[in-house]
């Protein structure tokens, strides 16, 4: 049993994977972020690659075409590199903020955006030659050797094909007019490298959900683990029990001091009694003020006599007064003829001993319904 509660078979707990977040431990996949960089310049290249060849003959025009005068002055030197970084500068903007963009979203597209000041904290650990060696020859090492291995080999392959099958293409720029043939050449490299650069999209469907179990595996939980964490969340069981117990206790103090202001303690008569109380000024029903069974009744009983708060024995009413409402609630619309007889009764007693009438006679009880009635 001491084995099983250390072995970590059980899946991370929300506060577990929210503390390794704050660590800096998330799932992340190098490999998508690879594929994000050369994704985003392959795109780039293919939209702003006609713009980019533009610049560069303008460029190559304005510097074959410079004049001895120009060459010997420094000023207009200056001026020509001016006009140089101005031609390329938002041809190469363009380029470098969608590559920029593409590598935000290839790193954070697994295990979403995430800064921990804790998690590039320096560690000391972590320069520890001993740990070095392990994670030289881990398992995760093994994992990047052959991820690195099947990268190689794909790209091979399919720049061997895309060569083989442009190769005529490439053959035909020889014959093309400048500048057109720079522009055909900028939107074959750009297609050649977008096609060879989707090759890499078999190596993340693979690292993508590698990485995920990964992060989960190292992230799991001990049985005791869990148990620990859910009783340091919750409180511990002793801790709880005692509130639970003083709220109770509370909680019937209240209950015993407002059964001097009822009017009526209905009882079975020993195991259930009910406290109710009732306004006849009022437009509400009468309502419970206590209720209880066994030795609660019995105390309520008590309280009753020293207060001399009338009890009227009524089984059937006590038990299903007792199981159909709760403390500070009317009683159901089902019980208020028998609560009513009741009440009546107990005001004709009071007026009996004030002098005033005969004696009352206690009523018998009162059907009451079904879906009311308890054993």
């Amino acid at each position: 049993m001491a084995e099983t509660d250390q072995e970590r078979t059980e899946e991370p707990t929300q506060k577990k994977l929210d503390d390794a977040k704050k660590k800096g431990q998330i799932a992340r996949s190098k490999e998508m972020g690879t594929l994000g960089v050369l994704l985003s310049a392959a795109i780039g290249m293919l939209a702003v690659g006609s713009w980019m060849a533009e610049a560069m003959l303008s460029i190559m025009a304005r510097q074959f075409s410079v004049s001895r005068e120009v060459i010997f002055d420094e000023n207009a030197t200056i001026n020509i590199w001016s006009g140089i970084l101005s031609t390329l500068m938002v041809p190469l903007g363009t380029f470098f903020a969608i590559v920029v963009f593409g590598a935000f979203v290839g790193n954070t597209i697994v295990g979403g955006f995430n800064f921990s000041w804790q998690g590039a904290s320096f560690k000391p650990n972590k320069m520890s030659p001993l740990k070095g060696f392990k994670r030289m020859f881990g398992t995760q090492a093994l994992v990047e050797l052959l991820k690195a291995i099947a990268k190689f080999s794909v790209v091979a392959v399919s720049a061997f094909f895309l060569l083989r099958w442009q190769f005529p293409n490439i053959l035909m720029l020889s014959y093309g007019i400048i500048p057109q043939t720079m522009n055909d050449a900028v939107l074959l490299l750009g297609l050649m490298f977008l096609l060879l650069v989707c090759s890499l999209l078999i190596i993340v469907a693979i690292d993508v959900p590698f990485q995920r179990y990964n992060h989960n595996k190292q992230l799991r939980m001990t049985k005791q683990e869990v148990k620990d964490e859910r009783k340091n969340a919750e409180g511990s069981p002793e801790v709880k029990g005692k509130i639970r117990q003083m709220q109770l206790s509370m909680a019937m103090k209240r209950m015993m001091q407002d059964i001097p202001q009822a009017d009526v303690i209905v009882t079975n008569p020993t195991h259930f009694a009910v406290a109710l109380s009732y306004n006849p000024l009022s437009k509400g029903a009468p309502m419970v003020v206590a209720k209880g069974n066994d030795e609660v009744a019995a105390r309520i009983r008590e309280v009753a006599m020293d207060s001399e708060v009338p009890i009227v024995q009524s089984a059937a009413l006590a038990r299903a007064i007792y199981y159909s409402t709760k403390i500070g609630q009317e009683v159901p619309e089902g019980l208020f003829v028998a609560v009513a007889q009741i009440l009546a009764y107990v005001f004709q007693l009071k007026d009996y001993k004030r002098g005033q009438g005969k004696r009352p006679k206690q009523p018998k009880d009162s059907p009451i319904p079904e879906d009311l009635q308890h054993e």
